[in-house]
């Protein structure tokens, strides 16, 4: 067999036919199973359609981060257009391009998992060893008071002059400088700092370093099938060779569209049924305020606080500081030509909140022909949920002195989550509680595609401690 140095990428006709296992995709879920794996003793090829960037090659303007580092370059959006979805097409995948927030599922989210899954470790102390172990492997830090920008400490006095209840997000960083004027919003498209806890510096790192982890970036995997000795995945580069590996054991981990639209591709839906359906995404709507003084949301820790507040909890929404770099925030202000050119000269005075809907209306992926088509949309109650959000923003901003409040129409899903839910049942759940999908004999599954309903929590932290379970199971099966 041809001898790879693993931590450099190969062309596809260079890279051997068979491993030991074959992991599709490489954001979140497939990072930490490689790093699991490899560590374990198993020779691993990581999959991605996205490109594997060096660490001072991340692209640098806004534009080209939305291009580059995402599906359909930069936005897809569902059947009705009213919810943009925002996938990551990158080696690393969400922990490139996300904030890194990090947050254990309460009570409320578990328990809605057992009552659709069946499944009984779906709970706080069932998984908090996972938990544990996944927040072991990183560091996690809340911004610091001195280094909270004017969107925070807008958002904290607000909460306060409303008797809401507020908390600093728990992030995976370390040794940001922002004495030095580091600004956060810069991560949305690589952390230059390496200070955000992205997977190419921290579990893939260690992956390739034990010489069994093989990548190929910019290659899309559309076919598999299962024999009784092997899988199969078949795919082409972004070149257009085509290619095909094989392996005893396979994890998809490319997302609730990804995994989706591979196993739909390859014909696993006449043996699922359930197969692409309980489809989620939070749906988020940035709320703009202009303030009389400069905010500067932009800058340093651009997004430091989150709602406490059992409240909002129980009314299914919670809110955030946040912001967007400039073609974002663009796109958010009403109006054209010179009236949009003025809002934007005021772009350093607008505090942003975000409402995001824990939303109850399960949607559907389909294909059609090499398409995905997402059926999704908002409910009553989902409606219900977003507007008690939109009501409690007014008020933060009122009580703090903002001139003018712009509402947030058009809603963003950041967070991916379904098609291939686990549970008990083949009826209505894709995956099995050993994390295999059913009917198959090596198939497995890990990421956020598994969840059974919307948690209404940042998912980062437990898609890896799922990860980190189904190692286990895929290891001693």
């Amino acid at each position: 067999m041809t001898q790879l140095n693993p931590s450099k990428d190969h062309p596809a006709h260079e890279i051997p036919s068979d491993f030991d296992v074959i992991i599709v995709g490489g954001g979140i879920s497939g990072s930490w199973m490689a790093d699991e794996l490899t560590r374990a003793g198993r020779r691993c090829l990581l999959l991605e359609a996205g490109k594997h960037y060096p660490d001072d090659a991340y692209p640098h303007e806004e534009i080209d981060a939305n291009s580059e580092l995402y599906w359909s370059g930069g936005i897809e959006f569902n059947s009705t257009a009213d919810i943009g979805m925002l996938r990551p097409k990158v080696v690393g995948g969400g922990s490139i391009v996300n904030q890194a927030l990090v947050d254990r599922f309460d009570d409320i989210a578990f328990e809605s998992w057992r009552n659709r899954s069946g499944i009984s470790f779906l709970s706080v102390p069932e998984m908090s060893h996972w938990y544990d172990q996944a927040e072991s492997q990183m560091s996690i830090q809340k911004i610091p008071a001195h280094v909270r920008n004017g969107n925070a400490k807008i958002f904290e006095e607000g909460f306060r002059k409303n008797g809401y209840q507020c908390a600093p997000l728990r992030r995976a960083q370390k040794d940001c400088r922002y004495e030095e004027g580091n600004d956060c919003i810069e991560c949305l498209a690589g952390c230059r700092l390496q200070s955000k806890q992205s997977t190419p510096w921290t579990t893939l790192k260690r992956a390739f370093e034990t010489g069994l982890l093989t990548l190929l970036p910019e290659f899309e995997v559309q076919k598999i099938s299962e024999s009784s000795q092997e899988v199969r995945v078949s795919g082409k580069s972004v070149s257009g060779m085509k290619r095909e590996f094989k392996s005893r054991k396979v994890v998809l981990a490319s997302g609730a569209i990804g995994n989706s639209k591979l196993l739909l591709s390859s014909g696993y839906n006449s043996q699922i049924p359930f197969l692409g359906h309980g489809f989620y995404t939070h749906p988020q709507y940035m709320n703009l305020a202009e303030y009389s003084f400069e905010v500067n949301a932009h800058k340093s820790a651009f997004q430091a606080f989150k709602s406490d507040d059992s409240g909002f909890r129980s009314a299914g929404f919670k809110l955030e500081n946040v912001f967007a770099p400039p073609v974002g925030i663009a796109m958010l202000l009403p109006g054209v030509g010179r009236s949009h050119m003025e809002s934007m000269r005021k772009i350093t005075r607008y505090a942003c909140i975000e409402v995001a809907v824990r939303d109850t209306n399960p949607g559907r992926i389909r294909i059609k022909g090499d398409r995905v088509v997402v059926e999704k949309s908002l409910n009553a109650e989902d409606i219900k949920r977003k507007n008690a959000g939109l009501e409690a923003v007014r008020k933060i901003f009122n009580s703090t002195g903002a001139k003018t409040i712009i509402p947030g129409n058009v809603g963003i899903g950041l967070h991916l989550m379904g098609g291939c839910a686990i549970g008990n049942d083949p009826k209505n759940s894709v995956v099995n509680p050993n994390f295999k999908i059913h009917g198959t004999k090596n198939i497995f599954a890990a990421d956020s595609s598994i969840f059974p309903d919307a948690p209404g929590i940042n998912p980062s932290l437990t898609i890896m401690a799922l990860t980190l379970r189904a190692a286990q199971e895929i290891l001693s099966s």
